[in-house]
């Protein structure tokens, strides 16, 4: 036998155990991992690059896709398209994202959502915006839309849009933002949107008590700056704290806890180098600047976050989830107080990116896989 087909039939062989190995860990839905084991369900498939999850009262489920849709899917996975989404701008990693229902949802009540658009004058142009609609459950529609928060300026450029959404507390709502990728030095400059975090009444109003509510070192609505962009928000179970975490360039993600005003560094300070291998900066601390609570260094390029409160898996409880979406496994950090005292990679032999996390009103914990035929899972105790 010559050297050639030697190699071929190598070839051929490692691609066999490679596929097989593979589908050994999609059909094999039960997980033994440090602190709970369990089984992964798939709720709903087909679903294209779905970003947000919401869940309504009777056991229905709200899944935004990027691509602009909104479905209602019930327990048994069928799947009933919300309408009234208005036209989003779909290009690169923008298009319809987060969704969250105001607090005490019913029928008819309001429906938030953000979503990359357009501007009116230059539709090369775009940004970040947020809107509410009233959802109609028998209709399964939306109505009397009203945009109640615009991010500007609008730019060039399809990355960075932020975006995740989280009701406070208080009744005001925190909204994410990018730095839109090539307008980094903007971060910096709280007199606009770009690298922000936005924190508005749920008519879009300012809070009196915002740290830039005079206008006059900062723009009303912002909360935070020097954020890169931030694609998971949470509130601590026990402090109240609001959490957020960030992607990084190339390392350097971060998990951050907010601060009314306060600049979380980027571009100045960082862990991460360029995508080409450049240095960004020489600092990963600075007088003034937040430091993180954790950053990860290469970068697990986070999406979505929860922490766990339910009764389903006691050994998770008070544990935060972070979605992966370049590392491909779904993160759980152990706590005590603001320090993370354990890591555990789960899912990660199942090669899918995960683009949000949510616990259900069940107690169960919730995965969106970001793919062109994505998925809805649930994963239940053994």
């Amino acid at each position: 036998m010559n050297g050639c087909m030697t190699m071929m039939i190598r070839f051929f062989f490692l691609a066999f155990i490679f596929i097989s190995s593979c589908a050994e860990a999609e059909d094999n839905p039960n997980v033994t991992s440090q602190q709970a084991d369990f089984r992964v369900v798939t709720v709903a498939e087909e679903l294209e690059h779905p970003w947000s999850l919401a869940f309504l009262s009777g056991g229905d489920y709200l899944v935004s896709e990027r691509r602009g849709r909104l479905w209602r899917i019930e327990p048994n996975g069928r799947k009933i398209e919300i309408t009234g989404i208005p036209d989003v701008y779909h290009h690169g990693q923008g298009g319809l994202l987060d969704i969250a229902l105001e607090p005490d949802f019913r029928d008819g009540g309001w429906l938030y959502f953000s979503y990359a658009a357009s501007s009116a004058e230059d539709e090369d142009l775009a940004n970040t915006e947020v809107a509410r609609a009233k959802l109609n459950l028998g209709q399964n529609r939306l109505s009397k839309m009203e945009v109640i928060f615009r991010a500007e300026p609008k730019v060039e450029g399809g990355n960075h849009w932020g975006s995740r959404l989280l009701f406070a507390p208080d009744g005001a709502l925190h909204i994410t933002l990018g730095e839109r990728f090539d307008y980094k030095e903007e971060a910096q400059n709280p007199s606009n949107h770009l690298g922000t975090t936005i924190r508005i009444m749920p008519d879009g109003s300012v809070p009196e008590d915002n740290p830039f509510a005079d206008g006059q070192d900062g723009d009303p609505k912002v909360f935070t700056y020097g954020n890169r962009n931030v694609q998971g928000i949470a509130l601590h179970p026990i402090t109240g704290e609001i959490w957020i975490h960030e992607h990084g360039p190339k390392g350097g993600d971060e998990i951050n806890i907010l601060r009314s005003g306060a600049n979380y560094g980027w571009p100045e300070v960082t862990f991460g180098i360029s995508y080409w291998g450049l240095e960004i900066s020489d600092k990963t601390s600075a007088p003034g600047m937040e430091d993180p609570v954790l950053q990860w260094t290469p970068s697990i390029a986070p999406s979505g976050m929860a922490f766990y409160t339910g009764d389903k898996f006691p050994g998770w409880k008070d544990d935060l989830f972070v979605g992966a979406l370049a590392h491909k496994h779904l993160r759980r950090l152990e706590l005590d107080g603001q320090t993370v005292t354990g890591q555990e990679k789960l899912l990660k032999d199942r090669g899918e990116r995960l683009r949000d996390v949510r616990q259900g009103p069940d107690g169960y914990l919730y995965l969106l896989t970001d793919a062109s035929d994505g998925r809805l899972l649930r994963l239940e105790p053994l």
